[in-house]
């Protein structure tokens, strides 16, 4: 096959045309420094400026509360430290099935003896457990719950606005990592109180090196990254604009396709897993597989045997790009910490399957029809 069948969409997206065209006019004609004030630069700084109204008005947040930056990594990095830093925190609620950013970030707090961490229970779905949340909160010094809204191996969604509700009864701050959901979820954070919430560009079919961070109006920090005080002294470092204008315009893209993506990836989804129990295949699915689980990822655990032991390589021959995802580490092979901790079988190997509006149902077929071969 010419073209690979490209299934790793929670990895990173394609770019979609829109996209480009926006991102390729900024290019070919803001050439100033935002920075600088003359007319070029002037140019260049509205351009941001538009950018960050169109994304503020998406998530209905103020345009002084969105942030650009280089990745959802560093928004994370910087939400995390600077609660730490600036707010007061000395404990952070989170749980086990974190991206690594994240873990990692809490993993470096506690080693320098910064802050308490504490890990929230998560049942075999992947759900946190929202009682031992509430109990741990009523007592205790100022904590920040670091919680993310989907997650990028298996799917399953927090609940945010009862986070929230919970974080805002103890008074505690609340960050929410929503790279898998922003722009196809509906986030209204005029309804629902976050304190931090980051994302990327290239999840949501814009491109890569860019991020955001959210910084409601009250939850006041100090730079990150010093240096000449470009997004309001907050990160410094000259903009990067093609992203910016990308990463709106995917925005823009994204939620005026929303119900057409979200009824697309489903039903790719709900085709899958119905053509895989027609094929009799000994298969698992993780998640929640109800609505409290993103449309887009399907997460798999096959039947271990020669061949799915190199499942991404059988795959990859097939011309069929996905991920994986095991819960005991084999030879080079890292276990992944979410299937650890979700209670993985270990004579399982984990497959995920995550969809864009790009895919198709003849692709899905494809991939069962190889997947058989396997199992």
């Amino acid at each position: 096959r010419d073209m690979a069948i490209y299934l790793d969409n929670a990895a990173t997206t394609p770019i979609v045309p829109s996209v480009l065209t926006v991102m390729k006019d900024v290019m070919d004609n803001v050439h100033g420094n935002p920075s600088s004030i003359h007319q070029a630069g002037r140019k260049a700084k509205t351009v941001i400026e538009d950018a960050r109204k169109r994304i503020a008005h998406h998530l209905r947040a103020s345009t002084s509360e969105v942030y650009f930056t280089s990745s959802a990594t560093e928004a994370n990095n910087t939400a995390i430290h600077c609660a730490v830093r600036d707010l007061g925190v000395k404990r952070i609620v989170s749980s086990p099935t974190e991206h690594p950013c994240v873990l990692n970030t809490l993993k470096s707090l506690k080693h320098y003896g910064e802050v308490e961490v504490v890990m929230l229970d998560v049942d075999p779905f992947g759900n946190v457990d929202l009682d031992q949340l509430d109990r741990i909160l009523q007592k205790g010094p100022k904590t920040l719950v670091s919680l993310m809204h989907g997650n990028n191996e298996i799917g399953t969604m927090l609940p945010i606005h009862e986070v929230s509700e919970l974080c805002q009864k103890h008074d505690s701050l609340f960050h929410t990592d929503a790279v898998q959901t922003i722009g196809k979820y509906d986030i209204d954070l005029s309804e629902t109180k976050i304190n931090f919430l980051s994302a990327s560009g290239h999840k949501i079919y814009g491109p890569k090196g860019i991020g955001l961070l959210y910084v409601s109006n009250e939850s006041l920090i100090q730079p990150y990254i010093h240096g000449g005080g470009q997004e309001r002294q907050i990160r410094s470092g000259t903009e990067n604009l093609y992203g910016i204008a990308g990463m709106a315009a995917a925005m823009d893209w994204l939620v005026e396709h929303r119900d057409q993506h979200h009824s697309h990836v489903a039903n790719l989804r709900s085709h899958l897993i119905t053509q895989s129990k027609n094929e009799k295949m000994d298969l698992i699915f993780q998640g929640n597989q109800s609505d409290a689980q993103l449309a887009n990822i399907i997460s798999i655990g096959l039947p271990r045997n020669d061949k799915t032991d190199l499942v991404m390589f059988n795959l990859d021959i097939q011309g069929i790009c996905a991920s994986t995802g095991s819960a005991c580490s084999s030879g080079a092979e890292k276990g992944s910490h979410v299937m650890e901790a979700i209670g993985f079988p270990e004579n399982r190997k984990a497959l995920r399957i995550s969809t864009s509006l790009q895919n198709t149902i003849e692709e899905i077929d494809v991939l069962v029809k190889t997947l058989v071969t396997m199992v």
